[in-house]
This record gives structure tokens, C-alpha cells and sequence, in this order.
């Protein structure tokens, strides 16, 4: 090995330097390589990408098979239903406010539905077409009629269910005790309570003055409460908050719902309801609470009748009853802080 300063040998070419640097320009300048080599490179470029997506891809499935065990959710398909219901929901809200009535009938008649069938399952006595009837009237008159008229509508509701329940069991003589009866009675009544008088309230407050941002505002807060218990339960959560109701809900969980909620709510006064960062604050802690009781009471109720989703029309969430059960009770308190705050705001 020779090196560079040393004076060449006599059977090697004398290059001068400056066509020796001249050749280095060119080899700089030489474009790159094409045809086989160049095929060689670009297969193992993508080889490489491929592999990287396959593993990123395995990871995924792992993660989302470990939270699927613990939760009985298939994450991936719940995140893709729920982008479908929201896109619906912040198109009926955001561009046709009366569009959102068909959507909330909808929802209505579809959980009455599922939590009816569901009732039948366990052996009590519904009659499913007056349900539906009774809860989609009360549901639409709540978007026409005025807001005190509607309790009027909610009495002559029940009384048709109650009265069609009793003239059916007399029509069916089976020998049905006293106490059967008297349930049927009471759940066909808290059919029209618990899901269509809930839903029509949520029209109500839709069809006041500016009241589809506080649909939108009161709902937004409610799904963070579930987001925010699903993601704190699912990575921190260690002390059952209900065993005997809700085995997999945790104090955990409930926090991170509350820091949520707190946050949603504030957010969306601000820069939705035009409230004060306080009364935002007292929005996300009302919805944080009855989202959570609602929560809870529809497990309850599962629970009581030995199931665990109302049923399976929603892929990844269970039924639409399951979706509704902390929305439902919530639309109290939005509608409440509705009378409340308006009148603050407005002075």
C-alpha cells in the first residue's frame, strides 16, 4: 500500500491532479443506479415498509385483544360506529336543527324496542306497538307543542299503555298472579318514563332558542365522561366502584371521568354557550354525575335481568339503549342548567 505523497512507480500512469480531481466529478455527479439494481433496491425498501406495517399492525391487534378481554368491546369496531353516529349527530345538529328530531325518535323507539324484547326475554308482559306508539307522540309533540303541554301528553301516554296492558291480560285470563300483573303494569309505565319522556326532554331543549349548541354541549360532556372512565378504568383501574352492579367500573375510572367532564364542560361554555368558566365547570360536574347514575341504573337493570348488553345492534357498544343510558338522565340536568344560565348569560 502506497500513499498519496508517495512518487509513482515506474509501470504506473502518471495522472496529473487536476484530471485526477476532474474524474472525482464526474463519479460525483454520475446519476444513480438504474435497471436491476435499482429494482433490488426499491423490493427491499418495500419489504422493509411492509414488514413495519405488519408489526405495527400485530401490536395493535394485541393491544386491542387485551382491552377486548378486559372490557368485552371490540375497540376498533366501537370507534368506527361511533364516528358514524357522531358524523349524523353534528350533521342534524350543525346545519338542520329540526333534523335532529328524526334522529332523536329514532334512537327512542329503537331502545324502548330493544329494552321491550329484552323484558319479554326475562318473562314479563309488554306490548310492544302501544309502546312505540305512546313514545313516538310524546317524542314528536315535545318538538310542537309547547314545554307545558307536554306533561299532559305524558299522562295521557301512560294511561294508554297502562290501560292496553290491563284490557290484554283481561283478554288473556291465564291465571296470572296479582303481583305479575302489577309489575307489568309498573314496567310498562317506566318504559315511557325512563326512555321516551327522557327523549322528548332532549327535544325540548332543541327547540328552544339556541338549543341545539346545548344539545350538542350536554352530549359532547357526556360522551367525555364515558371516555374518560373508559380510558383511566382501562389503564389505572384497580378499585371496583360497584362490584355488585358494574363489576368492571372503578374509582379510578370515575376520576378520570371527572377531570373529563370538568374539562368538556368548560370548554364547551366557553366557546359554545357563551357561559362564564364557572358555569361550564358546574355543567361538566352535573353531566358527570347523572351520566354516571344513569350508567350505573341501566346496569342495574341488565343485571337484573341477567344480560349484559340491551342487544347487539351496535357492534363494539351493545345496544342503543347502552349508548343512551348516560345521555338520557343528563338531558335533566342540561335542560335545568338551560333555565338557569340563560337568563344569567343574557343580563
Amino acid at each position: 500500500m502506497t500513499d498519496a505523497s508517495d512518487p509513482p512507480r515506474d509501470d504506473e500512469p502518471v495522472v496529473p491532479p487536476s484530471r485526477r480531481a476532474a474524474g472525482d466529478s464526474r463519479r460525483a455527479t454520475d446519476p444513480p443506479e438504474t435497471g436491476p439494481a435499482r429494482q433490488s433496491h426499491l423490493r427491499a425498501a418495500r419489504s422493509e415498509f411492509e414488514n413495519q406495517v405488519a408489526h405495527a399492525r400485530a401490536e395493535f391487534e394485541e393491544a386491542n385483544e387485551r382491552i377486548k378481554e378486559r372490557t368485552g368491546r371490540d375497540l376498533i369496531v366501537a370507534i368506527l360506529i361511533a364516528l358514524a353516529i357522531g358524523a349524523v349527530l353534528l350533521g342534524s345538529l350543525l346545519f338542520v336543527k329540526w333534523a335532529f328530531v328524526p334522529f332523536a325518535l329514532a334512537a327512542a323507539l329503537l331502545a324502548l324496542f330493544e329494552f321491550g324484547r329484552a323484558l319479554i326475554v326475562s318473562g314479563r308482559r309488554v306490548d310492544l306497538v302501544p309502546q312505540l306508539i305512546a313514545g313516538a307522540v310524546l317524542v314528536l309533540s315535545a318538538y310542537f307543542i309547547d314545554a307545558g303541554l307536554l306533561w299532559v301528553v305524558l299522562f295521557v301516554a301512560l294511561a294508554f299503555v297502562v290501560v292496553w296492558r290491563l284490557v290484554a291480560q283481561m283478554a288473556a285470563n291465564d291465571g296470572r298472579s296479582y303481583s305479575a300483573v302489577l309489575g307489568d303494569v309498573l314496567l310498562a309505565a317506566f318504559l315511557q318514563l325512563y326512555v321516551a319522556f327522557l327523549g322528548s326532554l332532549c327535544v325540548v331543549l332543541l327547540s328552544k332558542e339556541g338549543g341545539e349548541w346545548w344539545v350538542l354541549s350536554f352530549i359532547i360532556v357526556a360522551v367525555a365522561v364515558d371516555t374518560g372512565a373508559y380510558a383511566a378504568g382501562i389503564t389505572l383501574g384497580k378499585h371496583p366502584m360497584a362490584p355488585r352492579i358494574s363489576p368492571k367500573k372503578t374509582w379510578e375510572g370515575f376520576a378520570g371521568a371527572a377531570v373529563a367532564a370538568i374539562a368538556a364542560g368548560v370548554l364547551v361554555g366557553l366557546f359554545l354557550l357563551g357561559l362564564e368558566w364557572w358555569m361550564g365547570a358546574v355543567f361538566g360536574i352535573l353531566i358527570l354525575v347523572t351520566a354516571t347514575v344513569g350508567d350505573l341504573g341501566e346496569s342495574m337493570i341488565k343485571r337484573d335481568l341477567g344480560i349484559k348488553d340491551m342487544s347487539s345492534w351496535l357492534p363494539g357498544h351493545g345496544g342503543v339503549l347502552d349508548r343512551l343510558d348516560s345521555i338520557l338522565l343528563s338531558v335533566v340536568a342540561a335542560l335545568t342548567l338551560y333555565y338557569l344560565f340563560t337568563p344569567l348569560v343574557a343580563s
